[in-house]
């Protein structure tokens, strides 16, 4: 028998509860010490708590998958995503430069021609990169970095690689706007927060309309780091939304369920890791404003660190090491006669800061 089944047999249940509260005694203590500099910071969380071990795990993963992926087939990859972006920021620059992009042309180049190499890669992104950097190449005046990513462009891109309309835009030729002030705000009052929900199944043409709408959403250098694992069955929806906090009474009787889920393998450094949070949330407000008006409600659930809740969300959708849940969210037809919060919300004179 182990000293731990001896201690939990016969210590008495007084002393078992003051030695389980020992160490967040100390790690108390502690605080006020430790909290004084950066470098004692990072001892404390290394002597007293584990809270940010998987977020170390999952950078650090993140940017050896970064690095491995650059070589190696994929739907999408974020180097040539952020590159082109970049490009395309060049181009809009007033006044644009003669010469830009120096830095990074020959790698964009490269990379465009290992994506073309790729029998598994978006379409949509490969057309993006090629027509913009074939606008690129059409108004930047040579230097030599720039004459030898040309002479790259022009000898290894397929003959088939035609223009497919990708580039940028002017303003004015945006889409019309068909909605006002009043109609928006009216769909944000009515999008709230919805728990109640019919037993009816959720068309999966609807949910899949939904996150082609929340993918407009902006991203930092449109790497858009994340995905959205849909769950379109009651039961195993009932079972994910159970490893979160607060959907005890409501979690069951979830027709469908989507995790937002943030990749860190978007990131060669460290200081990039938030934008995941970001993105996916930015995605996922634009996603529940697309289900309010395809008629479904949704709920946002809060994600908590927690190893065990971790571990069990990643053996259910058998994530990798850096892919990062950011939150849950229930999706159904709204019971009519289900209450909803009032939630009452803070204002300017609140928020704003002169």
């Amino acid at each position: 028998m182990g000293l731990r089944s001896l201690a939990r047999r016969y210590l008495p249940s007084e002393l078992k509860a003051s030695l389980r509260a020992w160490p967040a005694r100390v790690s108390r203590w502690a605080l006020p010490l430790f909290a004084r500099w950066r470098w004692s910071s990072s001892l404390y969380y290394g002597l007293f708590s584990r809270a940010f071990t998987r977020e170390h795990f999952g950078v650090i993963q993140g940017r050896r998958a970064y690095w491995r992926s650059l070589n190696q087939d994929q739907q999408s990859y974020a180097l040539l995503r952020r590159n082109t972006h970049r490009l395309e920021k060049g181009l809009i620059m007033r006044p644009r430069r003669a010469v830009f992009a120096e830095a990074y042309i020959e790698e964009t180049v490269q990379m465009f021609l290992r994506a073309q190499q790729s029998k598994v890669i978006a379409a949509a992104e490969l057309n993006w990169a090629h027509d913009v950097l074939h606008e690129y190449f059409t108004v930047v005046q040579d230097t030599p970095v720039i004459t030898k990513a040309r002479e790259l462009w022009t000898t290894r891109t397929t003959a088939e690689s035609t223009n497919s309309g990708a580039v940028p835009y002017r303003r004015a030729d945006a889409p019309a706007l068909s909605v006002n002030p009043d109609d928006l705000e009216q769909l944000f009052r009515r999008r709230r927060s919805v728990r109640w929900y019919l037993p009816d199944p959720v068309p999966a043409e609807l949910l899949t309309r939904a996150v082609n709408m929340a993918t407009l959403a902006p991203s930092a250098c449109n790497r858009q780091p994340y995905s959205f694992y849909v769950i379109n069955d009651a039961a195993r929806a009932a079972k994910v939304a159970s490893f979160a906090g607060g959907t005890v009474g409501f979690a069951e009787q979830i027709p469908a369920l989507i995790v937002v889920v943030g990749d860190l393998s978007a990131y060669p450094l460290e200081r990039d890791r938030h934008c995941i949070y970001i993105d996916g949330a930015l995605a996922a407000m634009q996603l529940m404003l697309a289900a309010e008006t395809l008629g479904l409600a949704t709920c946002p659930i809060n994600w908590p660190d927690i190893e065990q809740r971790e571990r069990a969300m990643q053996r259910e959708l058998q994530l990798e090491p850096y892919q990062r849940p950011i939150m849950l969210m229930a999706v159904g037809y709204a019971d009519p006669e289900g209450g909803v919060a009032y939630s009452a919300k803070k204002d300017d004179r609140v928020l704003m800061r002169q």
